[in-house]
């Protein structure tokens, strides 16, 4: 393994003993001196930014991306506000889950603990780095992320800055950053079992499918997100279309944003020409029926399989609502899809028929998302079953042990 990530490494699981037992009055404190340096530090932070955001035009980055990477007043303001907003959540660790008392005078209690130490990997968004740092300093655990190198000076800067406004604080070690860009790194972080308890992929179906396939340490699947909206004959087309134009250009490039647009066919006539009008600048993709009332390209198999995280929408006419859950079973990631109908009765079979993690009914997908769920920051949205889904809060970022008391009780 790499010596400085070791190093890295071995320092986090060592602090994870001390952070585990950290007082929440001194957690709070922590977050609030994180919120007050990056306010304080937003002249460099931007500058930092700014040569992360130089490189990508020269490389020809996708405009949505570097939207993603973009910090500049405002959003820095946003991330320190999403950290104070932590400080204002219950504290999960020490948390009764449930008490059972056994016939032989054994008390159980079940008990939120921290998970221990977290390993990120994620790509192009800078924020990542604070909004993470942040819940896993509030839920007791450590945390080391690496970023993509898209994103290195903005994620270094905020990492020093962090770091040192938490010092004397926070055991050293808890929170850091690998700064090493060789791709080989994030294959030995994701099979270091000796120092990490959890891994955590953020971004694109590439780099979630290779943590997924070569992690030895144990995964937490997040963000791939190929989201659906379908309209329903009995929909309010009004409402339907201002959902669409939310859940599609409001923030195309964040995983809650919809990939395809599935329509019923007896209102396609009347709405696909509203969202054609809608959409500008937004490329669509449809089927023949789609093409003989707009005109757009045409969609493909891939297409439907494919997660733009661009101005780019496939619509698809069905024939029902049936229709429907089949081309999302099909083609989903398991993330978020949108019914927009006035009729409860369709809306309760596409909500209860589908397995995505959040289903929605008349709502933008767009609010995917820990702090609109009212959870803070989230770490991810997580598409898988075991442990946790949907926006990944302070809670889901726990484990729990049990804690039994007894007066000299022997098993027979």
């Amino acid at each position: 393994m790499n010596t400085m990530l070791e190093t890295q490494l071995r320092a986090a699981k060592n602090a994870s003993r001390q952070m585990m037992t950290l007082s929440t009055a001194t957690k709070n404190e922590a977050l609030a001196k994180i919120a007050q340096a990056l306010r304080a530090h937003q002249a460099d932070i931007i500058k930092a930014n700014a040569e992360d955001l130089k490189a990508a035009k020269e490389n020809g980055m996708a405009q949505a991306m570097q939207d993603r990477l973009l910090l500049d007043e405002a959003r820095i303001e946003g991330i320190a506000a999403g950290v104070e907003s932590l400080i204002q959540l219950d504290d999960p660790v020490g948390h009764v889950i449930r008490e059972i008392d056994r016939p032989n005078g054994l008390h159980i209690v079940q008990v939120r603990v921290p998970m221990g130490v977290f390993g990120i990997i994620y790509e192009s968004r800078p924020n990542v780095t604070v909004d993470i740092a942040a819940l896993c300093l509030k839920s007791g655990n450590c945390v080391v992320m690496k970023g993509g190198k898209e994103a290195i000076h903005s994620n270094k800067a905020l990492m020093d800055i962090m770091n040192e406004a938490v010092k004397g604080l926070v055991p050293d070690g808890a929170l850091s950053l690998v700064e090493n860009n060789d791709r080989a790194i994030v294959g030995e972080l994701i099979k270091a079992n000796d120092y990490l308890d959890v891994v955590v992929p953020r971004g694109g179906a590439g780099l979630i499918q290779f943590v997924v396939k070569n992690a030895t340490v144990p995964v937490i699947e997040t963000g791939a997100g190929i989201c659906h909206l379908y309209v329903d004959k009995d929909a309010d087309l009004d409402m339907a279309l201002d959902i669409a134009v939310n859940a599609k250009m409001q923030r195309p490039s964040v995983c809650n944003a919809i990939e395809t647009m599935l329509v019923h066919k007896d209102v396609a006539k009347d709405f696909l020409p509203r969202v054609k009008e809608a959409f500008k600048g937004v490329t669509i993709h449809g089927d023949d029926t789609v093409r003989s009332i707009i005109d757009c390209e045409t969609v493909s198999e891939d297409n439907y399989a494919t997660e733009y995280d661009d101005y780019i929408i496939n619509i698809h006419v069905v024939s029902d609502v049936t229709e429907a859950i089949d081309h999302i079973y099909s083609y989903s990631t398991k993330h978020s899809e949108t019914i927009v109908t006035n009729n409860d009765e369709t809306a309760a079979l596409f909500m209860e028929s589908l397995d995505s993690a959040c289903v929605y009914h008349n709502a933008s997908t767009r609010f995917s998302d820990g702090g609109e769920f009212g959870f803070g920051a989230e770490l991810g949205i997580s598409t898988q079953k075991l442990h946790a889904r949907g926006p990944l809060g302070l809670a889901e970022m726990c484990s729990f042990k049990y804690k039994v008391y007894g007066n000299g009780q022997v098993r027979k």
